[in-house]
């Protein structure tokens, strides 16, 4: 059963890459995706909540949830699960950006992206909360579409960011209340 999920994902890749890339649309995604890389964006986005009080509670929240993250998935996870790239495992598939040199589960942008979107999104006015989400999807799906991640490594790396950032929260939560 888990070889054949392996080959509908090795599919997917292959689908993505016959049918959804476009001139177009490759330039945007690959911008969208290195700005994912290093969690840049949520860095950045974290940084600045720190200058407002207002924000800078979520400001400290989200940093702590990227380190998190960074220790769960791209140190522990990636290393444990040791599973190769698509396009190592798929002679045909073409990636679109310089081959990332560590493991492929979970997707370490994925997890950066939905473990501080999640707690912006949670956190502050919709009117910025929304859009954060939405870049954290679209930067999550660039990894698939430029073919350096299977879409499970996605999902996965998504949830994981999702619950880090609940966790980081419930805990920001009930020190303060101490």
């Amino acid at each position: 059963m888990f070889g054949t999920f392996l080959e509908f994902e090795k599919e997917c890749m292959l689908f993505v890459q016959e049918y959804l890339r476009h001139d177009w649309l490759t330039p945007f995604l690959t911008f969208i995706t290195v700005l994912g890389n290093a969690g840049m964006i949520w860095q950045l986005a974290s940084v600045l909540m720190l200058i407002s009080k207002k924000t800078r509670k979520v400001g400290f929240m989200v940093i702590g949830a990227l380190l998190l993250s960074l220790l769960v998935n791209n140190i522990i996870l990636k290393n444990l699960v040791a599973r190769v790239r698509p396009y190592d495992a798929i002679p045909t598939l073409i990636p679109l950006i310089k081959k990332p040199g560590e493991f492929s589960f979970p997707s370490g942008h994925a997890s950066s992206s939905f473990a501080a979107a999640g707690l912006f999104f949670r956190n502050l006015p919709r009117g910025l909360g929304v859009p954060l989400l939405l870049l954290a999807v679209l930067i999550s799906l660039s990894r698939v579409y430029v073919g350096v991640h299977y879409p499970s490594d996605v999902i996965v790396g998504a949830l994981s960011g999702w619950l880090i950032g609940m966790v980081v929260e419930k805990f920001a939560c009930q020190t303060q209340r101490k």
